[in-house]
């Protein structure tokens, strides 16, 4: 995968050509919600930034999208992009009529999931979250949109420490398991709610990798695992007036709102440049013992730093 991406991004530099970018945010309603509450924080922006060239043929297209593209679930022994493949591929022959690079960005889809507007687990499913994506777009991009050619592109970049998480005693994260694990059981005979029943399942995971952490830590044996991911890299790709930033992990999306209220047109990418290895979670989701945050290595405190690491370098670069 390195070599292919590298190999992609040598061809890209070499097939520059002259372009023009239009630019806008597409409703993704209907393609997931707050994981652990419907109605809790969401942010169904798509933000989308379309390329042609001289002769208005479609040359290229990026998007960002707040959601876990997990239609599919572990029992699917088939490798795939899940519905975001649909997304391009919706796109590419229903609006674009041509097969030009669509690259799609997961943003902060931390505590995003399709989980309650799923109706089943399959491809056929996928296909059609995924054209909810594409067409959300399609329609925006046929009302009318402008391209400019005079486009100012811009990068930065900045490294940040992030605070390292406390574990509880194995003891204590043992117990925590096995209290998740009943409950999880106890809804699966009793309860008729799937989502219910799989949100219970993965916070039960959850339990499960932070009994393994705490273990973990009691022997010390996570400072090789901190070492591998800091100091965490910040990036910000500022195209006109738009910036896109780019964290590792998966980033609870309270932290990309918060974000996009302080810089306005600046939307989050997460999984960059690094993992992480886990989530980026809230004070609400630690002591709620959801399954992000039972995942974490990194204390929550890591969100707000992020964020203010971010603005202060996007002010600087003003």
């Amino acid at each position: 995968m390195e070599d292919k991406s590298i190999e992609a991004a040598c061809l890209a530099y070499q097939n520059a050509c002259p372009a023009k970018a239009g630019f806008l945010v597409a409703d993704g309603t209907g393609v997931g919600t707050n994981r652990h509450d419907p109605a809790g924080p969401a942010d169904m922006d798509v933000p989308v930034v379309v390329l042609k060239n001289l002769n208005d043929k479609m040359i290229g297209c990026m998007l960002v999208c707040h959601m876990h593209p997990t239609i599919l679930h572990e029992d699917s022994t088939l490798v795939s992009s899940d519905f975001p493949a649909y997304v391009r591929d919706v796109l590419q022959k229903e609006y674009f009529g041509c097969e030009c690079p669509i690259v799609y960005f997961t943003g902060a889809a931390g505590n995003q999931s399709p989980r309650h507007v799923t109706r089943e687990n399959t491809f056929a499913e996928a296909h059609r979250i995924g054209k909810i994506v594409a067409d959300a777009i399609g329609r925006k991009i046929n009302t009318g949109l402008d391209y400019l050619s005079d486009v100012s592109v811009a990068c930065s970049q900045t490294f940040v420490d992030l605070p390292k998480r406390q574990f509880p005693d194995v003891k204590k994260a043992e117990k925590h398991r096995d209290e998740f694990l009943e409950r999880f059981e106890r809804l699966r005979k009793t309860s008729g709610n799937t989502q219910e029943i799989r949100t219970a399942e993965v916070d039960w995971f959850g339990a499960e990798e932070l009994f393994y952490l705490s273990k973990l830590a009691e022997k010390g044996a996570l400072e090789q695992v901190y070492t591998s991911c800091l100091p965490a890299e910040i990036q910000i790709f500022k195209i006109g007036d738009w910036c896109f930033v780019a964290w590792p992990g998966e980033i609870f999306i309270e932290y990309a709102k918060t974000l996009k209220k302080i810089v306005k047109n600046t939307f989050l990418i997460t999984l960059a440049n690094g993992e992480l290895q886990g989530y980026i979670a809230t004070e609400e989701a630690e002591n709620n013992g959801f399954y992000e945050a039972s995942n974490s290595i990194f204390h929550y405190a890591s969100g707000k730093i992020l964020v203010d690491e971010t603005v202060r370098l996007i002010n600087t670069k003003a």
